[in-house]
């Protein structure tokens, strides 16, 4: 596989991990006791980028619940909605950025091949 092609899919994939984690939190943000999840890019020098996922055990704010009801999680989740959706931003960003120099490199390949054969 090309280089550009190969590094650009695995930021496709690490910014799709990483989309796939705020829509997690998200989906999670009014669920008691819920730790959010962080995603963490690196560079590899071979492959790309690697997108790791880290747990945040920072607590959430006390759950008023949990006084009356001894059953109920005793705080809430840790998770900030603005700072979540703000986030997914960027994130959508780097996401069609390597989608779109997928899709230009295959053109050039197409093109480069129309002209040899």
């Amino acid at each position: 596989m090309l280089p550009a092609i190969q590094s650009s899919i695995s930021g496709v994939r690490a910014f799709g991990k990483k989309l796939d984690v705020h829509a997690d939190n998200i989906a999670n943000a009014e669920t008691d006791g819920f730790k959010k999840s962080r995603t963490v890019l690196s560079n590899e020098e071979t492959t790309g980028v690697r997108a790791d996922i880290q747990k945040v055990d920072t607590p959430g704010p006390p759950n008023p619940d949990a006084i009356e009801d001894p059953t109920a999680e005793k705080e809430r989740s840790n998770v900030d909605l603005v700072a979540e959706i703000t986030e997914t931003i960027p994130t959508t960003i780097g996401y069609k950025a390597n989608l779109k120099t997928v899709q230009v490199e295959d053109e050039m390949l197409g093109s480069l091949l129309d002209a040899i054969g």
